[in-house]
């Protein structure tokens, strides 16, 4: 839900990727938010952007997928997580499109720190300490912004305190100041007759762009899904926001690469084209020929064209927003009694309840006394059977917020799944999160216990691929 991130996948099988930029605009939840932490009304968002080069190979028969983590320094010495770029695939020399937004205030001295990790993407959601660690860097915020083009190069060495190699590569950091605007361009583009970059097969394209700062290089901001074997290749849509191009007239570079998974791209063409350009594309029904540099340094206009199919601008609005302008948020839960919860008599079941009105360890609640009072009253009055059925409870759940749009009632719903995590009808699962994925719903599933809950990964569509019904539709939204 929200914007879309880049995925482990690199690329290969994820949605357009798009800088986060949930901070991009004036919003009074992220204001409460840095003001809770002690950030006073006299502060700047800025926006880091982070690459390295000659990063240290852990892999063997690849080369390392590398992810970088932002964190502050508190007082105590303790770090804080700030963010954490994708994972780019067999890479020594990444450049991350995801952003980390910091709040910069002048009078205070804001130690950061900059770790990379090799994360292997089979187990991509073991914590980054299990990860492989590839190097760190430390700085404060203003030694960045002080920098004449207000990129710093920083060496990856081994954690203080760790005996290991002191060179690991280098670190760039580059901080620009976020722009105050919701206004983003949502686009459709399509490229044909591009060249063939493959033997046996078709390129595998997808697009890259990119915008052109003021020392002369330039970010990375966005990038589309792979189209497999394709030389007419249709993206799903783009949504940029103001801050990520600064400005409708700013040039922007659009490569296109055909996709290789030993990380090694190959340019297919590119251009340079401002947001103002891309519209009158638009407007036209006309395509912009790509060009590639030839060995001699002449530059070659290539028969491939960009087309921009649609371009829309339109204003981001935020939650806040939403609440503000008299919606309601409607809140249902759904506890799962299966058997294999264990018997509520027994002090090891997920329901055990204690005699003396002790809480067990999952049933930590404040302010919702209702959903509590349920709870008990319920396990005293069911018999724990089987199997675990999310299709029945997001039925019923989707019916509610169903009569909410036929009343066309301002009111959005949200369904907490509680569960052990042993799914037995994941297929009817998914397919009424297909169906039901333009109603006012999301869904959150909370595991616990100590099963697998892996399998729920699935319903997730947050890698990039949306769900697919056994009729072959394909979701709205994600929803989970």
């Amino acid at each position: 839900m929200g914007n879309c991130y880049s995925g482990v996948e690199g690329g290969k099988q994820q949605s357009p990727t798009a800088t986060n930029n949930n901070n991009a605009g004036h919003n009074d939840a992220v204001e409460f938010f840095y003001r809770s932490r002690g950030l006073h009304q006299h502060f700047t968002r800025v926006e880091l952007s982070l690459s390295a080069i000659n990063l240290r190979d852990r892999d063997i028969i690849s080369k390392s997928d590398p992810m970088a983590v932002v964190y502050a320094k508190n007082i105590d010495g303790k770090l804080e997580e700030l963010g954490r770029t994708e994972v780019i695939l067999n890479s020594l020399n990444p450049t991350w499109i995801e952003k980390v937004t910091i709040a910069f205030q002048f009078e205070i001295v804001q130690p950061l720190v900059f770790h990379v990790y090799d994360v292997d993407t089979k187990f991509h959601n073991i914590p980054v300490k299990d990860q492989d660690f590839l190097g760190e860097a430390t700085c404060v915020l203003s030694e960045v912004l002080t920098k004449q083009n207000q990129s710093l190069t920083l060496n990856l060495c081994s954690k203080i305190g760790h005996v290991g190699l002191r060179n690991l590569g280098v670190l760039t950091i580059h901080a620009e100041e976020t722009v105050a605007s919701r206004r983003v361009v949502e686009m459709m583009l399509h490229c044909s007759y591009l060249d063939n970059k493959d033997i046996f097969s078709k390129s595998d394209p997808f697009l890259r762009i990119s915008r052109i700062v003021e020392s002369g290089g330039s970010i990375p901001i966005c990038k589309t899904e792979v189209v497999n074997d394709n030389l007419n290749p249709k993206w799903k849509p783009l949504c940029l926001s103001m801050q990520q191009f600064g400005s409708k007239d700013n040039p922007l570079i659009i490569e296109c690469f055909d996709f290789n998974s030993s990380g090694k791209h190959s340019l297919i063409g590119k251009l340079q084209k401002s947001v103002a350009d891309l519209e009158k594309l638009q407007e036209g029904k006309s395509g912009e020929n790509l060009t590639i540099t030839s060995h001699h340094g002449h530059k070659k206009v290539l028969k491939g064209e960009l087309f921009v199919d649609q371009f829309c601008e339109k204003e981001q609005y935020s939650f806040l927003d939403y609440v503000c302008c008299g919606f309601e948020l409607n809140f249902m839960v759904a506890v799962d009694f299966t058997a294999s919860n264990g018997n509520p008599q027994n002090p090891d079941s997920l329901h055990y309840i204690d005699p003396s009105s002790q809480l067990n360890s999952y049933q930590k609640v404040e302010g919702v006394e209702g959903i509590m009072s349920a709870y008990a009253s319920a396990l005293h009055n069911v018999t724990l059977a089987g199997p675990t059925l999310f299709g029945q409870v997001i039925k019923r759940a989707a019916q509610i917020a169903s009569q909410s749009v036929s009343y066309n009632s301002k009111k959005y719903f949200v369904l907490l799944i509680i569960t052990d995590g042993v799914l037995t009808d994941l297929q009817e699962t998914k397919d009424t999160l297909v169906k039901v994925s333009d109603l006012p719903l999301s869904i959150l599933i909370v595991g616990v216990g100590g099963a697998d809950f892996g399998q729920m990964e699935v319903l997730d569509a947050d890698k990039g691929q949306r769900l697919e019904s056994s009729t072959d539709r394909v979701a709205t939204r994600d929803i989970v």
